[in-house]
């Protein structure tokens, strides 16, 4: 049931049961002084203009229940705040108690964008008897299977419904979920280089320090363990897209792509030689822009100083 009609069919209850908009309050707290015998304890002052909740939350149906509080005494809209916190496993446990809060739409909607951020399926309009919690369990079948085959996952979600057969929407889905086994995820790219380019251009590198841009990049798309053609793909694809981020850095900086595929090579082999203890003689600060320059002697000692004391600093771009 949706939020709006389970306000509604609450509001005519509490109309039944003798409760007003205006009087809800001194009502409330008469039944309570009648019922549990708390005349003797002061009234806390209420908010101006807002709800009692001290009470509310004292609120007990039986002495079996004390301590337990009845989501359903509560206003809707704490109610589904309270149960928004919850995961999908806790929220159908919840639902064995109130069954109507922990089934909203709103709730299952919520998790369903927090999980999967984009899916084809959200810009629709939705067919007969759809339901966001039905939804969930197929995104989450959905990424078992592609966690398992990637192309049986992908083919999953088109035939649902959940995304369109489009590179650019398997991108934006890619872009936004969490939930995609890496390696997996790596495998798929390789062979989907038409996703890959469409994937390359949601990142945003504008005003961002190389390195980090660079991190960034291998979080979403996974380098692979090896040097080799696939690796020399992603770099450069990185290259120009952080070029057509920063066109104004470029131009003060004389970088061009070929210039950065450069410096993003280095940055790796930096980054092997700090962070790995098989490496006993560490590259110096000195030898690392003395090697750098020599591959691209448009750049200025004091920008690869920078690029080194980021690595030494920060770690591993590729993490």
């Amino acid at each position: 049931m949706g939020q709006g009609l389970w306000r509604i069919a609450r509001n005519q209850q509490l109309q039944q049961q003798g409760y007003s908009g205006q009087g809800y309050l001194s009502r409330e707290h008469g039944r309570r002084v009648a019922a549990n015998s708390v005349s003797n304890t002061s009234h806390r002052k209420q908010a101006q203009g807002g709800i009692d909740i001290y009470h509310l939350l004292k609120t007990r149906k039986s002495k079996e229940q004390e301590g337990f509080i009845n989501l359903e005494m509560l206003p809707p809209e704490l109610s589904f705040t309270i149960l928004s916190y919850l995961n999908a496993t806790d929220l159908c446990l919840a639902s064995c108690v109130w069954q109507d809060l922990a089934n909203d739409e709103l709730l299952w909607q919520g998790l369903c964008k927090s999980t999967w951020g984009h899916c084809s399926i959200y810009n629709k309009n939705p067919p007969l008897g759809f339901s966001f919690r039905k939804l969930y369990m197929q995104l989450d079948e959905g990424s078992l299977t592609f966690n398992a085959n990637p192309d049986e996952g992908v083919n999953y979600f088109m035939s649902k419904g959940i995304l369109d057969d489009s590179p650019k929407e398997i991108a934006k889905f890619i872009f936004c979920t969490r939930t995609l086994n890496w390696k997996k995820l790596r495998i798929y790219l390789d062979e989907r280089r038409d996703v890959l380019d469409d994937l390359v251009t949601l990142h945003n590198f504008r005003n961002q320090f190389l390195p980090n841009a660079l991190r960034e990049f291998f979080r979403h798309i996974h380098a692979p363990e090896e040097r080799g053609e696939y690796l020399e793909t992603l770099i450069t694809k990185f290259s120009h897209r952080f070029c057509a981020c920063n066109p104004d850095l470029m131009r003060e900086l004389g970088l061009s792509p070929d210039a950065v595929y450069v410096l993003c090579y280095s940055l790796i082999l930096l980054s092997i030689d700090l962070t790995s203890p098989h490496v006993k003689n560490k590259m110096s600060k000195r030898e690392f822009i003395r090697n750098t320059r020599r591959a691209a002697q448009n750049i200025s000692e004091d920008f690869v100083g920078h690029l080194y004391d980021n690595i030494y600093l920060i770690g591993h771009v590729a993490a």
